[in-house]
């Protein structure tokens, strides 16, 4: 058994696919579909369904799996070691961002941080919260941005910086003559609002006591928030934005938005990793250029604010 053909069998769990698998880990596929055959016998199992497209897993295959990405994780440690030990800035490093923070933030601080450290490549992958954590849990990703602070015991998280919650309103709606938006003026059925999974949509139906929303999108169940924006400035409805997203819009664009009444409904952007992890001097590295790239006010929460 060796690290090679647990990384293959990995990869096949990835795709369900031994050619696209081979693919990404740039063999062949009969170099692929062989080591994993000679897995296989020594272990004397089937570790795939090859009757059934996709492949999948057998239920032994399945264990197998679930400790072979264990066992990489800890291998993937050794060099975390030395690079650390030498306090290095290199190789590659895997950051999931919520795509409600992403859009916003990254443009702030990552073509000057790829500039000046080019021997370092960022992956960022956009990715929900429940999906994010387990990718954090499972060692496929080395870190992560996103709103809350972790509860699982093996996770640990860095608050970045606090963000406010803004209301994006048609001038069509009635509050849009208003200086500021009320919970109680919230009409859940002119609201666009994202997708449930989203911790933005259930950070603010909280805030704003609604047990559930008889959400207007209709074809757009899976729309996104600059959807939504697009909407409102076509005449239609009202939606939420995050803090940061106000700075990229234009001043047209800015007499739409609309701060809420105190308290001012406030998300906890964090960054977490596991509790081995181990590459420190890239996380201070990132956090560091991270709160350098926004507001100074925003690394603060102030007493107008609520954590949502």
């Amino acid at each position: 058994m060796t690290i090679q053909q647990l990384e293959y069998v990995l990869a096949v769990d990835t795709y369900r696919h031994f050619a696209k698998a081979a693919e990404h880990c740039n063999v062949t596929q009969p170099t692929l579909s062989m080591m994993i055959q000679k897995l296989e016998d020594e272990l004397g199992i089937k570790l795939f369904d090859r009757n059934v497209q996709p492949v999948k897993p057998t239920p032994a295959g399945r264990k197998v799996i679930d400790q072979a990405r264990k066992v990489l994780f800890q291998a993937s440690l050794i060099k975390d070691i030395i690079n650390e030990e030498e306090q290095s800035v290199k190789g590659t490093f895997r950051l999931a961002v919520l795509p409600t923070i992403a859009p916003y933030l990254i443009p702030r601080f990552f073509l000057q941080l790829s500039e000046k450290h080019k021997d370092l490549d960022i992956h960022i992958l956009e990715m929900k919260t429940t999906p994010t954590l387990a990718a954090l849990l499972n060692g496929e990703i080395d870190a992560a941005i996103i709103a809350s602070q972790p509860i699982e015991s093996e996770l640990q998280g860095d608050v970045l910086y606090y963000e406010q919650f803004f209301g994006y309103v048609s001038r069509q709606e009635s509050i849009f003559k208003n200086e500021m938006i009320r919970t109680s003026d919230v009409d859940g059925e002119r609201l666009w609002l994202l997708d449930e999974g989203h911790c933005f949509r259930d950070q603010l139906m909280r805030f704003c006591q609604m047990e559930q929303v008889r959400l207007r999108q209709g074809a757009y169940r899976l729309g996104s928030m600059e959807t939504f924006m697009r909407m409102v400035e076509s005449g239609n409805g009202i939606t939420f934005i995050p803090e940061l997203a106000v700075y990229q819009l234009s001043r047209e664009q800015k007499e739409l938005v609309r701060p809420f009444a105190i308290p001012k409904p406030t998300r906890e952007i964090v960054f977490v990793t596991r509790k081995d992890f181990i590459r420190y001097t890239i996380a201070e590295m990132l956090i560091k250029s991270i709160k350098e790239s926004v507001p100074k006010e925003m690394l603060t929460l102030q007493a107008f604010q609520k954590v949502v």
